[in-house]
């Protein structure tokens, strides 16, 4: 089985309740302590690996970013999946080719650029020829950016992911969704659905049981070991 197969099974057959968390490293040494904390499988945060290249969100040059993957991926024997934002510009033949270079299995890739949401029609076809460049190589994880930078409605999240899952993506994520709308978007959404967790909000296990069989925290963690860091640096001082 191969790592893109290993990573899409731990998608399917989950009980409610029992969502796949995936831990969010920004480099090698936190990837090796969430494989030592004995997580199947991890997902590169864009905005936390930004961070610990001393870019902000959205800036990071995309060589940067492939080689930051690619350091992960060495340091772990788990699977891991890489936020690759929007893609770059790359053709998508490209693209897969950067990704699977850098040992990733799979990759996020969002629907808006610039914080204003794509025609969700063309970034499907986009999305289609991704799917075929990959085969079976890499888990496509499709962002939907309705409750981030759209109206939040969980209608027009549910049709972006409609043509997202029609056009191959393996699993969807409406990113930023309130909790409370999570069991409407599951019943509207084939397929694998991946939640935003904040560490002191919903549990985990409760984000699952409403339909959630994914959990990821963007660069939550990444941020939550910075502000322990800085404690000790103000102790220090």
């Amino acid at each position: 089985m191969t790592g893109a197969e290993a990573f899409r099974a731990l998608h399917h057959g989950r009980a409610p309740g029992d969502p796949l968390v995936l831990p969010g490293p920004w480099d090698a040494a936190s990837a090796r302590v969430f494989r030592d904390a004995g997580f199947p499988a991890l997902a590169t945060p864009s905005a936390g690996v930004a961070a610990s290249l001393g870019y902000a969100d959205g800036e990071t040059p995309p060589d940067e970013m492939f080689a930051a993957v690619a350091r992960i991926v060495r340091a772990v024997d788990v699977p891991v999946s890489a936020d690759v934002e929007d893609g770059y510009g790359l053709a998508p033949g490209e693209l897969v080719e950067r990704l699977l270079e850098a040992g990733a299995v799979g990759c996020n890739l969002e629907d808006s650029e610039g914080g204003v949401l794509k025609d969700a029609a063309r970034h499907a076809d986009w999305l289609a020829e991704v799917r075929s460049a990959a085969a079976d190589r890499l888990f496509l994880n499709a962002r939907v950016d309705v409750f981030a930078y759209g109206d939040g409605n969980p209608e027009r999240a549910v049709e972006r992911a409609a043509l997202y899952v029609a056009a191959g993506a393996d699993c969807v994520y409406p990113i930023g969704a309130p909790p409370e709308v999570i069991p409407v978007l599951r019943s509207g959404i084939r397929g694998p659905l991946n939640v935003f967790a904040r560490l002191d909000g919903v549990p985990v296990g409760e984000l699952g049981e409403r339909g959630a069989t994914r959990v990821t925290f963007g660069p939550g963690l990444q941020r939550r070991a910075a502000e322990a860091l800085a404690d000790i640096a103000a102790r220090l001082r």
